[in-house]
């Protein structure tokens, strides 16, 4: 499968009355880099992430049945659709492992759907969410593997195209793949496109090596966002011909870019969300002197009480 430029503006015109257009802040001379840096401050989504994107382009380019719509979710992904969902009058389910945020599973239930714990880890709510969804007939909408998701997220790279356009090099955090692969479809071939995952979740790291999807372990403290045990063949197919390469980066890592996000920026970022900042600032990815590089800062939904401890150690 190949996604388009074209694919992406249809969806951009499509989706755009319902989502926000994220801001861009470019940093001169920031985080051990002499060049600029790019900042898409996509955590200003609604629902805090940008999964609300795919979430609206699924529903906007298909009939809902009346059962509504269904998703299996760490957190962000439920969080956007449920919002979706509600904004467009639709009804949503949405199930959940036991390892998700409870600061994530609140902000579901703030935008209206119903909550289904749906077993110990995502896997096993993906499992229950099928089980419904083939009980009722309710649209399920995957949090990656998914040509109208990834199409979806693939507005992201249009729009920070737009705000700045002289790029070389965007570090993208890495879950499943949907978010990389849409941005990757955006750029393919014009900018270097890095994706960024943590050393306990690294599902695309290891089909790009094994040149297949297969299955990996999942221990992370950006689990719960970042945490697929597997890419799917869509997500390989697309990554395999349009991302350079993956940087792994430590929890450690993680952790102290959300510090210095909070301490410099007063950006209160999730795991997940500042783990492609982690990889600059830990040197897993090296540019060159004059490299101008973009990271996408991608996800806000954090337990405040969990940054808290990490900014006051």
């Amino acid at each position: 499968m190949t996604i388009t430029r074209a694919d992406i503006e249809a969806a951009h015109a499509r989706i755009a009355p319902h989502i926000r257009r994220t801001p861009v802040m470019t940093v001169p001379g920031a985080f051990g880099h002499e060049g600029p840096v790019s900042l898409k401050l996509e955590f200003l989504q609604h629902a805090g992430s940008f999964k609300s994107r795919g979430a609206f382009n699924t529903l906007l380019s298909n009939p809902v049945p009346a059962a509504g719509v269904a998703a299996a979710s760490g957190g962000n992904h439920g969080a956007a659709v449920a919002y979706a969902a509600k904004q467009l009058g639709v009804k949503a389910r949405i199930f959940v492992p036991e390892i998700s945020s409870p600061a994530k599973v609140a902000v579901i239930r703030s935008h209206g759907a119903e909550v289904v714990i749906g077993g110990a880890r995502y896997a096993d709510a993906q499992e229950a969410c099928d089980r419904y969804v083939a009980a009722t007939g309710a649209l399920r909408i995957h949090p990656f593997a998914a040509e109208s998701t990834m199409i979806g997220q693939g507005t992201v790279g249009l729009e920070w195209e737009q705000d700045s356009p002289a790029l070389d090099t965007v570090l993208v955090a890495v879950g499943g793949g949907g978010l990389i692969s849409g941005i990757a479809s955006w750029w393919a071939g014009r900018v270097k496109v890095v994706g960024v995952e943590p050393e306990g979740s690294r599902a695309l790291h290891a089909a790009l090596q094994a040149g297949r999807p297969v299955d990996v372990d999942v221990d992370s403290v950006a689990a719960d966002s970042l945490g697929a045990r597997n890419t799917g063949d869509l997500v390989y197919s697309i990554c395999s011909r349009t991302v350079d390469h993956v940087a792994l980066v430590k929890d450690e890592a993680i952790r102290e870019a959300q510090a210095l996000l909070w301490r410099d920026y007063r950006i209160a970022s999730e795991p997940g969300g500042a783990a492609a900042l982690a990889a600059l600032i830990s040197g897993a990815y090296k540019p060159q002197l004059s490299e101008r590089i973009g990271i996408l800062l991608c996800g806000a939904n954090v337990e405040l009480a969990k940054l808290a401890e990490l900014t006051h150690q």
